[in-house]
């Protein structure tokens, strides 16, 4: 199996436009015989995980499958219905190496047992967590110290903040040089330390993940939004 990720960035005119589509294609890939779970994604800029760090203007779609349904799948309608008001598109294609975890109930990932122990190129983290709604104010203010550290941290390449939902529902996608970065900042890194003894002693989730990646491919770029 494989994860796909795609994210679209679309003009400030067409966010309605977008928006509908978060709405209506879950229709569409419910009934896509080769997807094996998938989950539509706001983003935002991760500062403090709360909706002022929306970001309107970039969209996702995550897709577990098989390989071979790949190309196949990247020819999809609610792929192409995407590209024909998207200014730019980004595609990660990536199998899963390490997940702890659950998301809406199930583990999605299968891990790649060949490419578990011997990866050594570049790694895709993901993150996602169901905040209790007792712990946001909580968490809201242990985020910002984490989020200025992984961002200055060595061997991390880009990272955005990702969601099912405006609040309560958050996470992160990031790309790393490689898998010894990621630890690195998982377990050494004293802010993040930090929120994860919080996390524990605190409670804050009702339910968490988090997965990471050998980055197989990567096509085209959402970095700008002109």
């Amino acid at each position: 199996m494989i994860t796909v990720i795609y994210l679209w960035r679309v003009k400030p005119k067409s966010v309605p436009r977008a928006i509908w589509h978060m709405a209506t294609d879950r229709g569409s890939l419910k009934k896509d015989q080769s997807i094996a779970f998938f989950k539509l994604l706001g983003t935002g800029t991760g500062q403090t995980f709360t909706p002022r760090d929306a970001d309107p203007t970039l969209w996702g779609l995550l897709v577990t499958m098989k390989e071979t349904a790949l190309l196949e799948f990247d020819k999809a309608s609610v792929v192409t219905r995407w590209r024909k008001f998207a200014l730019s598109e980004a595609r990660y294609v990536a199998k899963p190496i390490s997940a702890h975890g659950l998301w809406s109930g199930v583990q999605p990932f299968e891990i790649a047992p060949e490419l578990a122990k011997s990866w050594e190129g570049q790694v895709l983290a993901l993150t996602r967590a169901r905040i209790r709604w007792s712990q946001n104010l909580q968490f809201w203010r242990a985020v910002p110290p984490v989020i200025e550290s992984l961002r200055g941290t060595d061997g991390v390449q880009s990272a955005i903040g990702i969601g099912e939902a405006p609040i309560g529902l958050q996470g992160t996608l990031s790309v790393w040089r490689d898998g010894q970065s990621v630890r690195a900042f998982a377990y050494q890194g004293a802010a993040h330390a930090e929120v994860i003894r919080k996390t524990h002693s605190q409670k804050w989730y009702s339910e968490e993940l988090f997965a990471r990646f050998a980055l197989l491919e990567v096509r085209g770029s959402i970095t700008s939004d002109k």
